[in-house]
């Protein structure tokens, strides 16, 4: 009796500690993928994309002319080496919104000229010093936003990039468009048809393909701003994850994960209002994955986070759509 009384109260701990951890991961539904907030990195950024390059993890950052460590009146990127914090040079002086894609023994980075921009352009480099850039292509009276890069199995490259305008293609901002390219030189547009989605705020931001599928991270403008998840296998239908919301906003946002940030910063962080979880990248990195997202008011007032998850890419992925 006492070894069965034992067993016992060991299950019932393991069970106890299960939901306390499941509690304590508040930002995301229950019956979803555990996702972790570590907490607030940096203030002032938005679009970043954890890559992993040369078996090290690197933070690809978007600098806004406003940042708070920005002194060069004007916007560029650069990568952060995630363990020891160290900031490589930077590019891309006056480009936006850019996301950052690693394939063999390069990295790229896909941006637009400007906000509301024509132009998509990619940057290559080989050692995150030297950087070449080409015009991928341009659309004449389009508004292109944020851009997420792709491969899938066919040898095909995939780009969604987001736009705000036509409005006959665009519907209500912001809405997810695509486009393909067998070698990241030649690229085809793909017809407004493929697409998500026009009748509503749907916000793109990162795209992974697995399995026959394209998986679309989006925000949606719901109880604040909600980042969420459909997939599709011919980018025309789409099936949303029946477990969404991926992340929203909640008090675990607020941690500070980066002790270095300066006490005004902190203070900032404590009094900003949230209702937004945006703009999610991630990279897998010795069987977890790595998450970046951003958190404030969705009106400018916004802050870069972390939160890991103990899995693989595609367990992350095919969790959110159970059988």
């Amino acid at each position: 009796m006492k070894t069965k009384r034992v067993r016992y109260m060991i299950f019932l701990t393991a069970v106890i500690l299960f939901y306390s951890c499941a509690d304590d991961t508040s930002g995301h539904v229950e019956d979803g993928p555990v996702i972790v907030k570590t907490g607030t990195i940096d203030c002032d950024i938005v679009e970043t994309s954890p890559v992993v390059f040369k078996n090290k993890v690197y933070r690809f950052e978007y600098i806004r002319p406003k940042y708070w460590n920005n002194d060069s009146g004007d916007s560029y990127f650069r990568f952060i080496d995630r363990e020891t914090g160290q900031t490589t040079p930077p590019f891309g002086k006056g480009f936006h919104l850019g996301s950052a894609f690693v394939d063999n023994d390069s990295v790229y980075v896909t941006a637009a000229n400007s906000w509301d921009g024509e132009q998509i352009h990619i940057f290559r480099s080989g050692d995150l010093k030297n950087w070449d850039s080409r015009l991928a292509f341009e659309l004449p009276g389009y508004g292109i936003f944020n851009t997420s890069l792709t491969h899938s199995p066919k040898d095909e490259y995939i780009l969604m990039f987001e736009i705000g305008k036509p409005e006959a293609e665009a519907g209500v901002r912001f809405t997810a468009r695509f486009a393909t390219s067998p070698d990241l030189l030649n690229w085809k547009v793909l017809p407004s048809d493929r697409n998500y989605a026009k009748d509503r705020y749907t916000a793109p931001h990162c795209l992974r393909y697995l399995d026959g599928y394209y998986y679309n991270f989006y925000l949606e403008a719901h109880d604040g701003y909600e980042q969420r998840l459909v997939r599709s296998s011919d980018l025309i239908h789409w099936e949303s994850s029946p477990l969404n919301p991926v992340l929203q906003a909640s008090d675990e946002d607020k941690r500070i994960f980066n002790t270095n940030l300066p006490d005004e910063l902190r203070d900032k962080i404590v009094e900003a209002q949230n209702l937004n979880n945006s703009d999610i990248d991630f990279c897998e990195y010795n069987g977890q994955l790595i998450i970046n997202y951003s958190w404030g008011n969705q009106q400018g007032t916004e802050f870069l986070a972390e939160a890991i998850y103990e899995g693989t890419q595609a367990q992350f992925l095919k969790a959110w759509f159970p059988d």
